[in-house]
């Protein structure tokens, strides 16, 4: 390994000063007495090497190898130091036997000479045989002054014929083995230790390595979820990040013995360009992971949100027109994983086909493949490939050519196939305009294969962003907020991935109506290219659902479409976010939800459209985020607007709807469907209009076995909309909806959902959807006790609320790093009743109940509320009456209850702790 060349070594440690500051230690008191005094020193050194490396990387923010190897060569220095004290003045041997030998070497991350600030210090002591005691002596030594000085150290002691059987049988042992370094000690010992290393445990077991490290790679793909655009990565472990370029070297090391990163092209697993970009994106990863140990002070891997900002700021990214310097910053921090991406796939490649250029043996050296021909390009191996350096030069649509037949014929792109791609990547600009380069593209677009994966490796070779350049500016684009898991143009590669899957029949489990409504979309290339499309204009200024529409209409005809289909392309990305905000901000039993809903889709086709378009972009967001009770209330409304525009039905079949609702309530009591007629006169025609009957049958048996008891609380596991019901039947009062939702909080409830009604006796029948902060139902029994014994709690005043809500934890505590203003919108437009009143705030415990509160303390009535959160932002939305069962009217009515509003969703109101 080359020496790393550090500039003033001496300003971030004098190895020679301090030695002589120990000695003198010794000289005065002895290396007892001394100990503590050499301990400061030390730590002394260890700090002002620290600070020192620290002031440079502020110097030069960029310089992330600098800062790596200089942090190795201070505790390089630091442990020479601690050696020579230890075996001169702790524990000297004048007469040394040969068994009392003792090298210390560098292993892992350290063995390669690169640690962030706060990195493990991983050293293995190696001896020639079984430890004598004065070995033993000298390590124990060793390591309680490392301990000492606040090191965390991972250490290992072992024999020679130790290290050899346990490197044999151990990945991890073998893989910091690999990158040994001689640190101190006795040399001749280390030469001998790696020489037996490479002879006795890496000969004849490099397939099986390779094997086993890309098993143990995927591994960690999936557990740090899979994806090199995660939006909070882990710079270390994440895929795309520093590891994987590491596992790169240890293989090209493991095989072909290297030495540095920049033999893997003189061995042909890299070009020099390669080899650039490799050095280009590790030092960039190695400049985010110092600054990252240097803010928190402790060894922090993970780019959270409430560190990025401070990241970009340090690594001088400022603000740009329509994107902020975090999104530059993380823009470029996903380029560059992109990039190791490729990088990793052209090495894997090459090495494949080392492999198997390596001549065969026994009654297999006789036989080869064949290679084959098709339309010009070589297959060979499962791979397609080129037939000579100047193919894209002649021809620049075969750059999607060659990823339409791969798709098609399920090849994968040989190492130099890919190579030249990316190379004359930028050749696709000149047919753009191409009729055929186009209908190739649409054709990779809507292919009936495998398009995500297709359309990955289009993005990850440059073409696909060049040939798109809409596309190229969202690359690697990521939206800096809780909500959104992956950066736009994976959002996107996922959603057009997830259509391909619905149409297959694969996720008819989870997607149910999309797999119902697939096969009887009219058009489905505008399906594919409205899912394309759909978040284009994300980072520009404005509304980028407008801006997309008007990429829409420029990009289409080019793609081939007709002025009908661009028309459907561009209504379908205008309105993408208008059916979720909708089902999920809306109430659906509402009869003009419905209509305006319908007035502006006005026909089925777009209807199928638009609910397959929000299903998958919903979907693509991220794990977790696609829940039973999304999929219920998109099917809900789907449902009733496809029966709106295929029957044209209007409001006058309101009684006709009441007497079906009652006679399905019948069919599901059974035995008991005379409550129906008994119980079911004390509740009004708005009630059996906004109920489901499944609700309605449970609602009239509670009221049954309630018997006029003054609190009756009620909770199942309501799996159809994967949440938990819970109802509560008590004598309606002023206050009662904000006291059971704070109830409902103290229990560790979200509500998603509540319908609150009042029966002609003066009871309150309300009906509350309720999920944990992670969106997952309640059903063990202990939880749903403590959710009714909570709402007891709440409404017999045993309790002090506020205090108590105040006091819980933040469902989410990292969202302190995005601003959120609150903010109050009034429409008397959306109800003929009601006036709907939706309020955005940071979400938060409690929220609901606070803004509940307001809403009582303005004298308004809530008839039902809607909860949704994206990420850090909650959006709740009331339908109100005012006390006399009117709407809201009037300029001064709406500021005095919009202030009410802003200071319950504010996080800086005092409040006083309610009776």
């Amino acid at each position: 390994m080359k020496a790393p060349r550090i500039p003033n070594q001496r300003a971030i440690v004098d190895r020679r000063a301090l030695a002589e500051g120990v000695a003198a230690a010794v000289a005065a008191a002895g290396a007892a007495k001394a100990r503590p005094q050499i301990v400061e020193l030390l730590r002394g050194a260890l700090a002002a090497g620290r600070d020192e490396i620290a002031r440079r990387l502020a110097q030069k923010p960029s310089a992330g190898h600098d800062c790596a190897e200089a942090q190795s060569f201070l505790t390089d220095q630091l442990i020479r130091l601690i050696h020579d004290h230890v075996t001169h003045d702790v524990y000297p041997a004048n007469n040394r036997s040969t068994g009392e030998r003792l090298t210390i070497m560098a292993v892992g991350g350290y063995g390669r000479g690169e640690m962030a600030p706060h990195s493990d210090v991983d050293i293995a002591f190696v001896t020639p045989g079984k430890q004598t005691a004065w070995c033993e002596q000298v390590i124990e030594a060793i390591l309680y002054f490392l301990w000492d000085l606040g090191l965390k150290v991972g250490q290992s002691s072992r024999s020679l014929d130790d290290m050899v059987r346990m490197g044999r049988s151990d990945l991890t042992i073998r893989t910091a083995m690999l990158e040994g370094r001689y640190v101190w000690g006795d040399q001749a010992l280390f030469d001998q230790a790696m020489a037996r290393f490479w002879a006795e445990v890496v000969v004849g077991t490099e397939r099986q390595y390779v094997t086993e490290k890309l098993g143990e790679r995927n591994d960690r793909h999936v557990k740090l979820g899979d994806s090199r655009y995660v939006v909070e990565p882990n710079v270390k472990e994440g895929k795309g990040g520093l590891r994987d370029l590491h596992t790169l070297y240890w293989i090209g090391k493991y095989i072909h013995h290297v030495r540095d990163v920049s033999e893997l092209v003189d061995v042909g697993l890299l070009t020099p360009a390669e080899y650039r970009s490799f050095r280009r994106a590790e030092n960039f990863f190695w400049a985010v992971r110092c600054h990252l140990h240097t803010i928190t002070k402790r060894a922090e891997d993970r780019l959270t949100f409430d560190l990025q900002r401070e990241v970009a700021a340090r690594m001088q990214f400022a603000d740009r027109p329509g994107k902020s310097a975090v999104e530059r910053f993380m823009q470029y921090f996903f380029l560059q994983a992109k990039r190791v991406g490729h990088l990793t796939g052209l090495f894997l490649a090459q090495l494949d086909d080392q492999f198997a250029r390596r001549q065969p043996r026994g009654l297999l050296a006789g036989f080869r493949a064949r290679k084959r021909v098709l339309k010009g390009y070589v297959l060979f191996g499962g791979r397609i490939n080129v037939p000579s350096d100047t193919w894209f030069a002649e021809d620049p649509a075969r750059l999607i050519e060659i990823f339409v037949l791969a798709d098609q014929n399920g090849l994968e792109l040989h190492p130099d196939a890919m190579r030249l791609a990316v190379r004359d990547a930028r050749r696709v600009d000149t047919v753009r305009t191409e009729p055929r380069a186009n209908a190739l593209f649409l054709e990779l677009l809507t292919s009936r294969h495998d398009p995500e994966n297709a359309l990955r490796w289009l993005n990850e070779a440059g073409v696909f962003g060049r040939f798109v350049p809409d596309f190229g500016r969202v690359n690697a684009q990521m939206q800096f907020d809780m909500y959104h898991h992956y950066t736009v143009d994976e959002h996107t590669i996922r959603a057009i991935g997830l259509m391909a899957r619905i149409e297959k029949g694969e996720l008819k489990q989870d997607h149910p109506l999309a797999t119902a409504i697939i096969h009887k979309v009219i058009n489905r290339r505008v399906l594919y290219v409205s899912i394309l499309l759909h978040d284009i204009a994300k980072g520009r200024r404005g509304d980028h659902s407008e801006l997309g529409a008007e990429v829409a209409r420029k990009l289409c005809p080019r793609l081939g479409l007709d002025e009908k289909e661009t028309d459907l392309v561009a209504w379908l990305v205008r309105y993408h976010l208008l059916l979720s905000a909708t089902a999920f901000k809306r109430d659906l039993a509402d009869w003009k939800t419905i209509t305006d809903f319908v007035a502006v889709v006005q026909s089925i086709e777009r209807l199928r459209l638009l609910s397959m378009l929000t299903i998958v972009d919903i979907r693509a967001v991220g794990p977790g985020v696609w829940n039973g009770w999304k999929r219920q209330l998109i099917a809900e409304l789907y449902g009733a607007a496809e029966e709106r525009l295929r029957l044209g039905y209007v409001q006058h079949g309101r009684e006709q709807r009441i007497a079906a609702k009652k006679q399905a309530v019948r069919e599901r009591l059974g035995g008991e469907a005379g409550l129906v007629e008994r119980l079911g006169k004390q509740l009004g025609d708005a009630y059996w209009i906004a109920e489901p009957d499944d609700i309605i049958a449970m609602n009239l048996k509670q009221l049954h076995g309630a018997k006029g008891q003054a609190l009756d609380v009620h909770t199942e596991y309501y799996a159809a909309r994967g949440a938990t019901l819970v109802t509560v039947i008590a004598a309606d009062h002023p206050g009662l909806f904000y006291r059971i939702a704070g109830g409902i909080h103290l229990a560790g409830g979200n509500i998603i959902d509540a319908r609150i009604h009042t029966a002609r006796n003066g009871m309150a029948v309300d009906n509350f959807l309720v999920q944990d902060p992670l969106g997952r139902p309640f059903s063990e029994d202990s939880q749903l006790a403590r959710i009714k014994t909570m709402i007891g709690d709440a409404l017999m005043g045993r309790v002090k609320l506020v205090p108590q809500l105040a006091a819980r934890p933040l469902a989410r505590p990292r969202a302190d790093a995005f601003e959120v203003r609150p903010s109050v919108d009034f429409d008397n437009q959306a109800s003929n009743r009601f006036t709907v009143i939706e309020v955005g705030a940071r979400d938060r415990p409690a929220l609901l109940n606070r803004l509940a509160r307001a809403l009582f303390e303005a004298r308004l009535i809530v008839h039902s509320a809607h909860i949704a959160t994206y990420g850090e932002r909650a959006a709740d939305t009331f339908y109100v009456t005012d006390i006399l069962g009117e709407k809201i009217d009037g300029p001064q009515r709406f500021k005095a209850v919009e202030k009410r509003l802003l200071e319950a969703a504010s996080e800086d109101t005092v409040e006083v702790a309610a009776a």
